[in-house]
C-alpha cells in the first residue's frame, strides 16, 4: 500500500491542489508498519493531472485536508481511495494514526 500526502512546509497541505511536495509512504497494512518514505516535488498545477500522476507513482490512498469533488471522482476512477478533512500534521503522525485506525477525518477543507 502506498499513501500519498500533500505537503506544505513539511506538514499536510490543507489545499490539495496547491501543495509543494508529496510524501509517498509505503506501508504494510497487515503489520501496520511503515516500510519507506519518498518525498517528490509536485508537478505544475494542471486540472486532472494529479490523479494520473499519483497513480503512476503507485499511490493507493491519499490523505488530504481538502479536495474538490471533481478531483475526488478522478482519483476514484484511478482506483485511489481519498480521505479528506485530515488535520495539518506530519506525514509520520498521519500515517501512524491511519495504521492504528485512529485517523479522524473531518470536514472537507476545500471550498470547491
Amino acid at each position: 500500500m502506498r499513501i500519498a500526502i500533500p505537503l506544505a512546509g513539511g506538514q499536510l497541505a490543507l489545499h490539495f491542489g496547491h501543495c509543494e511536495h508529496f510524501a509517498l509512504v509505503n506501508v504494510d497494512p497487515t503489520e501496520r508498519t511503515v516500510i519507506a518514505r519518498e518525498d517528490v516535488g509536485a508537478p505544475p498545477h494542471e486540472p486532472g493531472l494529479l490523479p494520473r500522476w499519483l497513480a503512476g507513482h503507485g499511490a493507493t490512498l491519499i490523505i488530504a485536508g481538502g479536495m474538490g469533488q471533481r478531483a475526488r471522482d478522478l482519483f476514484s476512477q484511478q482506483g485511489i481511495e481519498v480521505i479528506v478533512g485530515a488535520p495539518s500534521r506530519s506525514p509520520e503522525a498521519l500515517v501512524a494514526d491511519y495504521l492504528a485506525g485512529a485517523l479522524r477525518a473531518g470536514e472537507n477543507l476545500c471550498d470547491h
